[in-house]
């Protein structure tokens, strides 16, 4: 009998530590694992690898499953995801999307509380599960730490309160790529800074045509639609560093002439024409056509004396023409002004995520100064940071880019951005084809982007 009262006793011992053991919220068992997902395009693994070891180093319970996508297949696996709720928890997006996939993001919450695992004890150490609440980045310090270009995409309404939506690993600009050897060939030594008539007759040094009037060998990729790379983003530069003013209140205004500008002039118009006449036959800064390869695989087989492009393509040109003498500069200029144009990604939060506080926690950390500089490194982007500008300033690849972060700008082209880009395009193909009526064709072609835009 006392046998049986004694194993009783040990029975109900071992059953209320163990129940005070399963209950206790300083447990470590408390802390649950938490697997974030996280999609994203271009950039392969290890360039995120570091920050990745750093941060599940302060979160033992937190596992990142990264997922690279090729360009052509990502917005629809995204888009069939987040409908079938298989999305991922983080996601990168072009920073002209933001409006577009509001409705699916997350936003970043005031501040956010996690179950981390911390060490007590001097004699004995312990670890325990303590809840910790630390306040998010706020919008005041979003406009101190970050270029200028960043709060304009990132910060959007809800319910009329401005909000955080998303934060960018690196802000990227137009910049002059040309052919050192072409221009030395030219008697050119350095490349244009303003868009001027020595800019112009840079280009006729740099042009060539064979005896049937075909182009060998084009000054600049201007003037086209298609085989171009970026051409709207080139255009649409040329307009607001010519004084036009893209939009206002949610209205297209680049046909129009600028409240309070000079009436005899149209910014946007001489814009339009100023790029369309580098492909006019008639014009004698001619020098690009329609048939004519894309300006990328010109510029690799030294046919190509200057074409304007992001930092991304730099790794191509070098891979492709390992042998090519060229150098990058900053994108030209209209005297008096200082614009350039931003493209970059947003890393975002999905708002069907399951551990959005988590997930709102790692996109802070990465894009943190003293944590995104192992991505930019690797990935050889220019920063968005301001306070990491200097560092980059004399670097070989990147370091002209990086100078161009604190003036670059961009502008809302709508809920279909891609749409906004097609009409772009329409325009240029269409004052190539009826220049009499090129006025019109730009007033057809802010029609078009207004449609986006409602």
């Amino acid at each position: 009998m006392r046998n049986k009262i004694f194993i009783f006793f040990l029975l109900l011992i071992f059953l209320l530590t163990a129940g005070a053991t399963g209950c206790n919220p300083n447990s470590p068992s408390a802390i649950k694992p938490i697997t974030l997902t996280y999609w994203r395009t271009f950039d392969d693994e290890d360039a995120f690898a570091d920050t990745i070891t750093a941060y599940k180093k302060i979160h033992p319970n937190v596992t990142i499953e990264y997922k690279k996508f090729r360009y052509e297949e990502y917005e629809k696996e995204l888009i069939n995801a987040l409908a079938e709720d298989r999305g991922p928890d983080i996601f990168s997006i072009p920073s002209s999307w933001m409006r577009e996939y509001q409705a699916k993001l997350a936003p970043l919450p005031a501040q956010i509380t996690l179950i981390n695992p911390v060490q007590t004890g001097t004699i004995r150490k312990q670890i325990v599960a303590q809840a910790q609440t630390t306040k998010s980045l706020t919008i005041k310090d979003l406009q101190s730490k970050f270029v200028d270009i960043v709060a304009n995409d990132a910060v959007l309404d809800k319910d009329g309160v401005p909000t955080i939506y998303g934060l960018p690993l690196y802000v990227d600009t137009l910049a002059l790529y040309y052919n050192r050897d072409l221009f030395n060939n030219a008697g050119i030594a350095t490349p244009p800074q303003l868009w001027n008539d020595e800019f112009q007759q840079d280009v006729k040094k740099l042009t060539k045509l064979n005896s049937q009037g075909n182009i060998v060998q084009s000054g600049v990729a201007l003037g086209g639609s298609t085989n171009i790379e970026r051409p709207q983003d080139i255009l649409s530069l040329l307009m607001m560093q010519n004084g036009a003013l893209m939009m206002s209140n949610g209205t297209v205004m680049f046909q129009a002439v600028p409240p309070g500008g000079d009436r005899s002039y149209n910014p946007g118009l001489g814009a339009l024409q100023f790029y369309t006449d580098f492909a006019n036959p008639a014009k004698e800064v001619y020098c690009w056509n329609s048939t004519l390869k894309n300006s990328l695989e010109m510029f690799e087989e030294g046919n190509l004396a200057m074409m304007f492009t992001y930092s991304f393509d730099l790794p191509t040109i070098k891979a492709a023409a390992p042998k090519l003498n060229f150098a990058v500069a900053k994108m030209p200029q209209i005297p008096g002004r200082q614009i350039n144009y931003a493209n970059y990604w947003m890393e975002t939060v999905s708002a069907k995520s399951k551990n959005i506080g988590q997930a709102w926690d790692f996109v802070q950390y990465e894009t943190a100064a003293e944590h995104v500089q192992s991505y930019l490194k690797i990935a050889k982007k220019p920063t968005a940071l301001r306070a990491l500008i200097s560092s980059q300033a004399d670097d070989l690849d990147i370091g002209v880019f990086a100078d161009q972060v604190l003036t670059a700008q961009s502008w809302y082209q709508g809920k279909n951005p891609l749409a906004a880009e097609s009409a772009m395009a329409d325009m240029v193909d269409q004052s190539l084809a009826d220049e009499k009526n090129i006025s019109k064709i730009l007033e057809n072609g802010a029609a078009k982007v207004q449609q986006t835009i409602q």
